[in-house]
């Protein structure tokens, strides 16, 4: 095997991939990334890597890679490819037009996740200055806005109240929809070294995962609870720490509303909730809840983490609450070891939701319609800015079927293939008039754009991500951006094709703004970063170089104390049945990121070449499935194909599967139901049935094919 090169030069930097936000050295031989080196001074990983961040790389320098501009009159043409400036000008113009014709509230846009804190800052600036609206949203919205919505109410903040190395000091560890082994996987490794050293683990998960079972990781107790039942199971934990009195009263007396804490003690300790009712429904032992609600009340330190398992329900928001009120009353906030802590599923979904990519508020979490607030957006921005709330990315969808709603901006999101109902969404995109897309590669959401913008990958610029710790940490340009510019400066010449004239001279100027504009970010600077390494907001004159735990002292509400929120369990309107008997719900694996736009073009793919049906042997037989068989997935809203995995890590009527690859197109079948609060879609819970086929169709490797569409692949029947 011949020695790798060696590397002439390396640049610190942070990798994009998921919520924990490792450090890297990046090093590169002749303008060309050669190696990627976990960075152990990273104090978010401390010298630790997953094989994303390590091998994961090279997909910024993949043949399909686009690297020109292009622009095209309708989605049936094909694409011209034009110069920057034509770009540009071609894009303002259209969407000058459309808002001329239709209305300045016609168009809006979408940031994202993957792209820097600098860059999410530019896109809502130029939603509310250039376009004058607030039609700004981000793919928080499809995964972590309950988080924001359900922390704030509780304990004041929408983000993890410790840093990661807080969980080496917790004696219970309790997992609520997450998988972190995987989907976390240095964050899960710390979290095992924990375990080993005897911490006892609670999971709170529908399938056997890796973080239930696995190498130096087993749990004490797994609530495998049935997909939709997750506030039902919260709420009768709660009610066996209100019964059994395992409350901290001292703690809830001194820093909580006490008149809110017995209204929330007269729900949860109902007879309704008591595990002898929750668990045939959830299909849980009734026992089983009891023990983990002793074991959690119990501590001394216990600290929960949750994901994407929580908040994709039209119960999303509830669940977060359910969460806040169970570290409320058992005094699990304010000190290491504790807290409550959302694992952010994209390295900068903690950024995108801090920085005002929210139809209702700026950077800051501060409301557009707060008189004050806007104010001094207008200063710093020279334009009036509308104080109404916008539309939020379903709402623009809806309003764009509806014939209201006719351009988008949309950065770095591929919201045909990661956004639910997907028939409704490429509806959407089908009736707006310009579509500007900025990314790397042609995805689905290319099809039905009209501008495409090549942009730069997180290796081809400079700026910050903020972690799921709330960590800011430095992204450095390792490379030169392929496209000629990184994406901060695309938007901000997008921005005075416009008509809006301003200038940045680096991305650090960009921080410096959102410093001035946002109370939690207002001590941040590339210059202390630098110095530091890396600092978690609120970062200010009382916190100069950070804060790793919050609520201390108190909650950041205006009295200071934390709120017990009412969290009635109501089913969710997806049911099962006869003909569609199963729940399927959806997840990650280690070695892909999100819907594979970056990982599939590494050498990640050899691990996961596609997605694949994981069913219960149970459910398979009498279907007549065998192991790698091709079945379709049927549900009220679409079907798709996919290769069947028999398994015992899903309990007999739930099936499972990954989003990675686009030709699965996972989202033609889930739901359309969303959150009550934040129209977070249920992505965790859609009634399926499963029939065995000979091979797939052509109509189901192309779009999705809904039912009753012509030409579908015969079915057989069972096997014998």
């Amino acid at each position: 095997m011949p020695n790798p090169l060696k590397p002439e030069k390396s640049v610190v930097t942070t990798c994009a991939y998921c919520g924990v936000g490792c450090g890297f050295k990046a090093e590169t031989r002749g303008g060309k990334i050669v190696r990627m080196i976990p960075w152990k001074e990273g104090k978010a990983n401390h010298g630790h890597s997953c094989i994303k961040g390590r091998f994961a790389y090279d997909y910024y320098n993949a043949p399909d890679r686009v690297r020109t501009p292009m622009i095209r009159a309708s989605i049936n043409d094909p694409w011209t490819q034009v110069s920057w400036e034509e770009a540009f000008s071609h894009a303002a113009k259209e969407l000058k037009r459309i808002q001329a014709k239709y209305g300045v509230k016609s168009v809006g846009a979408v940031s994202s996740s993957r792209c820097t804190n600098e860059e999410i800052f530019l896109v809502q600036k130029f939603a509310r200055a250039v376009l004058g609206n607030n039609n700004i949203d981000n793919c928080a919205r499809i995964c972590h806005s309950p988080t924001q919505f359900g922390l704030t109410n509780t304990i004041g903040w929408g983000a993890a109240s410790q840093h990661f190395d807080s969980i080496l000091q917790a004696d219970v560890i309790m997992v609520v929809g997450a998988n972190p082994t995987e989907g976390h996987p240095v964050f899960g490794s710390l979290m095992k070294r924990r375990i080993r050293q005897g911490a006892k683990l609670i999971v709170i998960d529908p399938r056997r995962t890796e973080t239930v079972k696995s190498a130096h990781c087993a749990a004490d107790i797994h609530l495998a609870i049935r997909p939709g039942t997750n506030v039902a199971m919260l709420d009768s934990i709660a009610h066996v720490i209100v019964r059994e009195k395992l409350y901290n009263e001292a703690f809830v007396r001194a820093r909580c509303e006490w008149n809110e804490f017995e209204n929330w003690m007269g729900l949860v300790g109902s007879d309704r909730y008591a595990p002898e009712v929750v668990g045939p429904m959830a299909g849980v032992d009734p026992e089983d809840i009891r023990a983990a609600a002793r074991l959690y009340a119990g501590g001394p330190n216990s600290a929960i983490y949750y994901g994407l398992g929580v908040t994709e329900h039209s119960q999303g928001s509830t669940g977060v609450m359910c969460l806040g009120n169970l570290g409320l009353s058992c005094g699990m906030l304010g000190r290491e070891g504790v807290g409550v802590n959302p694992l952010r599923g994209q390295g900068n979904v903690q950024g995108g939701s801090c920085l005002g990519s929210w139809p209702h508020v700026f950077s800051g979490y501060r409301f557009v319609t707060d008189d004050a607030t806007r104010q001094s957006f207008e200063a710093e921005w020279g334009v009036s800015l509308d104080a109404e709330p916008g539309l939020r990315l379903p709402n623009m969808l809806d309003a764009a079927v509806a014939g209201s709603f006719k351009g988008m901006y949309v950065m770095g999101e591929d919201p045909v293939q990661s956004d639910p109902n997907q028939h409704h969404v490429i509806a959407a995109m089908k009736n707006m008039e310009c579509v500007v897309l900025h990314d790397l590669f042609l995805n689905e959401t290319s099809k039905y754009a009209h501008v495409f913008f090549p942009g730069s990958s997180s290796l081809e610029k400079d700026g910050t991500f903020t972690n799921a710790e709330r960590r800011v940490s430095r992204v450095r340009k390792v490379v030169e951006p392929l496209a000629g510019y990184e994406d901060w400066e695309i938007t901000v010449k997008f921005m005075n094709a416009m008509g809006y004239q301003t200038s940045y001279s680096s991305a650090g100027e960009v921080l410096d703004e959102i410093a001035r504009l946002s109370p939690a970010y207002r001590g941040m600077s590339f210059a202390l970063i630098d110095r530091i390494g890396s600092a978690q907001w609120p970062c200010d004159e009382n916190a100069p170089e950070g804060t790793e735990v919050l609520h201390r002292v108190k909650f950041p509400r205006a009295n200071g104390l934390g709120a017990f929120m009412l969290t009635e369990y109501v089913p969710t309107a997806e049911r099962t049945s006869d003909q569609y008997p199963l729940l399927l719900t959806t997840g990650r694996i280690l070695t892909q990121y999100n819907v594979g736009t970056q990982t599939r073009r590494t050498a990640n793919s050899m691990w996961h070449p596609e997605d694949v049906l994981e069913i219960n042997a149970d459910d398979a037989a009498p279907r007549g499935v065998k192991d790698r068989d091709w079945v379709r997935i049927s549900s009220r809203f679409g079907q798709i194909e996919l290769r069947a995995a028999l398994s015992s890590r899903v309990n007999p009527g739930v099936v499972y599967t990954t989003f990675h690859h686009a030709k699965s197109k996972a989202n033609a079948v889930t739901s359309d139901l969303s959150d009550w609060a934040t129209n977070c879609p249920e992505y965790k819970v859609t009634a399926v049935d499963v029939v065995r086929i000979s091979a797939p169709t052509v109509a189901g490797a192309d779009e999705g094919a809904k039912p009753g569409v012509a030409a579908p692949a015969k079915e057989l029947e069972p096997a014998e």
